[in-house]
């Protein structure tokens, strides 16, 4: 990650995307270009702003963040999405990434797993937070 990546952080929990916010500050090659707290809000913000790096939570109010996710990668396919969520079912993995998404981070590890999420997202790469149940990743 030589160049600046922008960032758009998507979550409904003000605290915690602040908390998120916070952490991505510390990394001078990310720059957070957006934040919104609903699936419609990220679904605009990322069609005007078209970023690199989407990070997503599922539980959104309005659209949730599987479906805003499906919508903002038909119409920002170079956008690489990395879901941030509580969801930790081998069904919802499954879906998150059979969508397109390429990372998914289980929020109680988020110190551990959103950083090499997002390298390996901004790679082309797969990362899933271990002790999920979806699909094996290489």
């Amino acid at each position: 990650m030589l160049t600046t990546n922008r960032i758009l952080v998507v979550e409904d929990f003000e605290p915690f995307r602040l908390f998120i916010t916070s952490l991505l500050l510390e990394k001078s090659e990310l720059q957070v270009i957006y934040e919104a707290a609903d699936g419609l809000e990220a679904v605009r913000g990322a069609q005007e702003l078209n970023p690199d790096l989407i990070l997503m939570d599922i539980g959104l109010p309005g659209l949730n963040g599987i479906e805003a996710a499906r919508q903002i990668l038909e119409h920002a396919p170079a956008s690489r999405v990395v879901f941030l969520t509580q969801e930790s079912s081998a069904e919802v993995v499954r879906e998150a990434l059979g969508i397109g998404a390429l990372g998914y981070v289980h929020k109680p590890r988020a110190g551990v797993d959103l950083v090499p999420a997002m390298v390996a997202a901004l790679e082309g790469k797969q990362f899933v937070s271990g002790g999920l149940e979806g699909p094996s990743v290489g």
